[in-house]
């Protein structure tokens, strides 16, 4: 298991290095000036190149790359062009409550998944079943911004539920965690439908169900073993 994690992390090394020259590459073709962008629309032309020289914008492109590649290595990756504070300073403030998010998401898209597929297939080809797999297609279907916004209309909007921004109670992570895990849970739900219908076409499952249990009792007996 060990020497399995330590493959995959080194093998992340030359995916990383490539898509930090990409980035790096894809920043440069932009249109625009950064020490135009930093120094303001009335700055004066020796103004705009001091800060480029700060910058290291008058350097070779290769110079840059590696100035820009070293200082991320050691966690420095620059100053914000917006806040002027450090980049990595704004990703620490931002850490936690991208985590949380993260975390809820998928704890309820696990939970209402699993639900939703098992109550398809015990009740399979049934109202149940076709119900919780309309839904799970649309859930798969429907565009994630587009869901955000209809749930801050209705929840925040409309209703004035919950609150639309901020991270300062679980109350903010309630519309974002369900717009980020409607996918996932659809998902989910399919795959276990799948996998339950399977186990329910199995022999053993048929033995119980002409001994007289029922599909309700045999699925918890079926986890459990």
């Amino acid at each position: 298991m060990l020497n399995y994690v330590i493959k995959r992390l080194l093998g992340l090394i030359p995916t990383l290095f490539i898509v930090s020259v990409l980035v790096f590459l894809f920043v440069h073709m932009l249109p625009g000036d950064p020490a135009r962008l930093i120094a303001g629309p009335e700055a004066d032309a020796q103004v705009i190149e001091l800060v480029r020289q700060q910058l290291g914008l008058d350097q070779p492109l290769y110079h840059q790359f590696w100035h820009y590649i070293s200082n991320a290595v050691q966690g420095d990756f620059g100053l914000s062009m917006v806040s002027r504070r450090p980049v990595a300073d704004e990703i620490a403030s931002r850490f936690m409550p991208t985590l949380w998010l993260t975390i809820t998401s998928m704890v309820w898209a696990v939970i209402f998944g699993m639900a939703a597929g098992i109550i398809a297939a015990v009740w399979r080809n049934r109202w149940p079943d076709r119900l919780s797999m309309t839904i799970a297609v649309s859930g798969i279907s429907f565009p994630a911004f587009a869901l955000g916004m209809l749930l801050i209309q209705v929840f925040s909007v409309e209703l004035g539920w919950l609150p639309t921004v901020g991270a300062d109670s679980w109350q903010h992570y309630i519309l974002p965690s369900l717009t980020l895990g409607a996918a996932v849970a659809a998902v989910m739900a399919r795959f276990t439908r799948a996998s339950f219908v399977d186990v329910l076409s199995e022999d053993y499952m048929r033995t119980a169900r002409a001994k007289g249990v029922s599909e309700n009792l045999g699925c918890p007996q079926t986890r459990a073993t």
